[in-house]
């Protein structure tokens, strides 16, 4: 388990405080004059999801969270419940719809992603910034008094809700950002 010293701390890390697995969900270095310097951060507890505020001084030394991330396929889900397969073995694991999250809305039957597990118990999942997706609704433009670049609403595989741009019509192969289910590029 490697330590983690004060420049070391940074957004996306996981580390372990007070027994707990956390997400350092943004980090911002902070020296005012004649002080020693600071990290404010902001953390979020991967087993529960709740988030709170940390200051770390510069003499605090911080462990880094020992987490296994192994690639699994997305077979399907209920809502509540979301079951993967390890490709390695093809053990099934299912995950309850709190960790799942938000990914929930990227899922599609036989998509890959990353679950994250520490001390053998899943506590998160990653999907790939990047995923393509088919545009299932997309009204037709209407292009107005405009000046700057319109959207409109559309729905991608899946069920996700976004903006795009008014060229984007229906059966369109899309690009979107996971991390904020934004509308990217044609794919």
């Amino acid at each position: 388990m490697a330590v983690l010293t004060l420049s070391d701390i940074r957004k996306g890390k996981i580390i372990v405080l007070e027994g707990e697995p956390l997400l350092i969900v943004s980090a911002e270095f902070l020296r005012k004059q004649q002080r020693r310097p600071v990290v404010r951060s902001i953390l979020r507890n991967l087993r529960t999801g709740q988030t709170r505020e940390h200051s770390f001084q510069q003499s605090d030394k911080v462990p880094e969270a020992d987490v296994e991330k192994k690639p699994y396929q997305y077979l399907f889900g209920d809502g509540t419940t979301y079951t993967f397969m390890d490709q390695a073995t093809y053990d099934q694991v299912e995950l309850p719809s709190d960790i799942v999250g938000e990914a929930a809305l990227y899922l599609l039957e036989g998509q890959e992603a990353t679950i994250v597990s520490f001390e053998g118990v899943p506590i998160d999942i990653e999907l790939p910034i990047k995923i393509n997706r088919k545009v299932i609704d997309a009204p037709p433009g209407v292009r107005g008094d405009t000046s700057t670049n319109v959207t409109k609403d559309i729905t991608v595989e899946g069920g996700l809700k976004m903006k795009a741009p008014l060229f984007i019509k229906e059966g369109d192969v899309i690009r979107v950002d996971t991390r904020t289910g934004e509308y990217l590029e044609r794919a």
